[in-house]
């Protein structure tokens, strides 16, 4: 059951609803949040692929820092959570591309005089990214944490961090032979858990721990889940899904980035070795791009901690208000 302050919460915003779009050719539901219906809107990617923490459609009134300054929308992608369906091999990264560019345009008919942002956590950068191929004159701003660029876990920083570890021998001499191609789901298991046990590339024991059993306690009692959909949130049609993932492996979003025309801040933790924080940095000093731009946050592996999400909030906070003010300063501005 919920408690009052939560109850309060929602019964203080002024949008606060459920809503069922047609995604990628697929029903599915999203939650939109806010204070008032004036302020900047947000449309939250997760990561995963299906992982929709910490922003989903189960978080209704969780985050009043977040919905007292942007309105929030909170999907969970298809496959997870409240939207849960078998994710095969029929499904692509251009799958979801297609699912958050249709995302992107029925924010935009609800809110066509709002500013609209991203924020993209991990696989959700690779959407953000793709998204903006297509949807550039929708989006204005974008700020990810744990950006996907190239060379996700098959990399040096990974091979070598683990042979500084405590990984058994065997299991580093399979890692290495590991073959983009021919990848089984046990293999991505086991370079996941290897990183995960014997290195901080996932999360760094010296930084802020994110509140996950108030996040947890949060979903179960949410009006929008049930627990059927609670479930779903870690145990999903993603299940034992690697055709994805192969194409992921695969992937290198360099030349998109660099071509991106509105602001992009990547935040990377300083020991993120999954989605490689040297990778973000080469990036940016090459491109030559002044909308591509990144932050370092001490302490933090790929995982956002608490520290990471302070940075997201105060990032996303310093673009909208430096598009307002520059708004303003224009005679008949344009909202798109």
């Amino acid at each position: 059951m919920m408690n009052k302050k939560r109850k309060a919460i929602i019964a203080g915003n002024e949008i606060s609803e459920l809503y069922t779009f047609q995604l990628g050719g697929y029903e599915q539901k999203v939650l939109i949040e806010g204070k008032t219906g004036e302020l900047p809107v947000v449309v939250t990617l997760h990561g995963g692929p299906g992982t929709p923490i910490p922003f989903s459609v189960g978080c209704r009134g969780l985050f009043p820092e977040f919905t007292n300054r942007f309105i929030m929308v909170y999907w969970d992608q298809l496959g997870c959570g409240i939207n849960n369906h078998k994710i095969d091999e029929r499904f692509t990264i251009e799958s979801f591309v297609d699912m958050t560019a249709d995302l992107l345009r029925e924010i935009q008919k609800m809110f066509p005089h709002n500013k609209i942002y991203i924020f993209a956590t991990s696989w959700g950068s690779i959407l953000s990214a793709k998204a903006l191929e297509r949807c550039g004159d929708i989006v204005n701003g974008v700020v990810a944490c744990g950006q996907i660029i190239k060379e996700v876990f098959l990399n040096e920083e990974v091979f070598t961090a683990l042979e500084r570890s405590a990984l058994p021998p065997q299991k580093l001499e399979i890692i290495k032979k590991m073959n983009v191609e021919r990848i089984t789901a046990a293999e991505m298991q086991l370079i996941s858990s290897g990183v995960r046990k014997y290195t901080e590339g996932y999360v760094n024991k010296s930084g802020r721990k994110a509140p996950v059993g108030t996040i947890i306690r949060g979903l179960i009692t949410s009006p929008d889940y049930s627990m059927k959909d609670f479930k779903a949130v870690m145990v999903n049609g993603y299940r034992n899904h690697i055709s994805l993932w192969k194409e992921i492996l695969k992937l290198d979003l360099s030349e998109a980035l660099k071509r991106t025309k509105v602001p992009y801040m990547m935040i990377q933790g300083d020991t993120d070795i999954v989605a490689s924080t040297e990778n973000v940095k080469n990036l940016v000093e090459s491109s030559q791009n002044p909308c591509l731009q990144y932050s370092v946050v001490k302490h933090t592996g790929h995982m956002p901690g608490m520290d990471m999400m302070d940075r997201v909030f105060n990032l996303l906070k310093e673009q909208t208000e430096e598009q307002t003010e520059n708004t303003s300063n224009v005679d008949n501005p344009v909202n798109i």
